[in-house]
């Protein structure tokens, strides 16, 4: 479970949060009670960046092909308003 803490909570006590996060806690980090940031141990980082790509390759193959026919460089990045 992640602990919320205020950004300027967060600014006073950052050696404090590091350590937390060595430790493998978790934190995010909030703006006027919105959610701005999130602390988090680098590994498990790296393994949601693997979960969230394998989620979204098998996604990915799961769509139907589609043939958008050929198109020119002016055409691409017309604008359609």
């Amino acid at each position: 479970m992640e602990e919320a803490v205020s950004a300027a909570a967060a600014n006073r006590r950052f050696s404090l949060l590091l350590r937390g996060v060595r430790e493998g806690r978790s934190y995010v980090v909030t703006s006027h009670g919105k959610p701005v940031a999130r602390l988090i141990p680098a590994s498990k980082h790296d393994e949601m960046a693997i979960s969230a790509r394998a989620t979204l390759l098998s996604r990915l193959e799961k769509q139907p092909i589609m043939n958008g026919g050929r198109w020119t460089r002016d055409e691409l990045y017309e604008d359609d308003r």
